[in-house]
């Protein structure tokens, strides 16, 4: 049998901080030799559930004319992130925030096919955070697997299935109830739950530990 992955990435594609996070966990990666799992889930299904303050937020912030420091501080933090990952950005574009369901029952449908999955979902950040494209149209989907040499009316008509849709609440569900509350959620050795691409020193360090 083989031994379930060291890692489990739990990530929604609307977040930019999620799309830090999958880049820069590429190198710990490399330099752990760490198995990883991507597993896709609904962030929007997690805040109903166990974060509605992230919609407080967001009104609060669109309503403000001028942002506090801490506001702007925010913005700032996002822009050195971006830079230090190597990330050309967009954003906030006219698509934010996302209605991720399509993308992310996209995403689902390659799950059992990993690389696969990463290399949609690589793509598919790109677009949305430096392409400006709308993640929320299944035609672009379609368009951005076929640019990743998949094939996106199989994987669109795969999406909208039942077993897609449940799988992807299913998941959202496990992560919810092993304590997340938002993307991305990763856990290392199934017990050990880190959140965020900040904490990512943290993720390193428990993997060169004994498991």
């Amino acid at each position: 049998m083989t031994p379930d992955p060291r890692i489990e990435f739990f990530y929604d594609l609307s977040s930019p901080w999620t799309y830090f996070a999958f880049t820069n966990i590429q190198a710990i990666l490399r330099r752990t030799g760490a198995e990883i799992r991507w597993r896709p889930i609904l962030v929007g299904g997690i805040f109903n559930a166990v974060n509605q303050e992230v919609y407080a937020t967001r009104e609060r912030l669109a309503e403000r004319n001028e942002h506090s420091p801490k506001d702007r501080f925010s913005g700032l933090t996002l822009r050195y992130w971006a830079e230090y990952s190597g990330i050309e950005m967009d954003f906030p574009s006219k698509f934010h925030p996302a209605r991720s369901v399509h993308a992310m029952r996209f995403c689902t449908a390659l799950e059992t096919q990993q690389d696969h999955l990463f290399a949609f979902s690589k793509r598919a950040f790109a677009a949305y955070f430096t392409e400006v494209r709308n993640l929320d149209d299944p035609n672009v989907l379609v368009a951005i697997a076929n640019e990743t040499g998949l094939q996106g009316e199989e994987i669109l008509e795969k999406s909208v299935s039942g077993k897609t849709k449940q799988k992807l609440r299913d998941n959202t569900d496990e992560v919810i109830s092993r304590g997340a509350f938002g993307s991305p959620t990763i856990f290392v050795d199934r017990t050990k739950i880190y959140f965020g691409n900040d904490q990512l020193p943290l993720v390193e360090f428990a993997l060169k530990r004994a498991p």
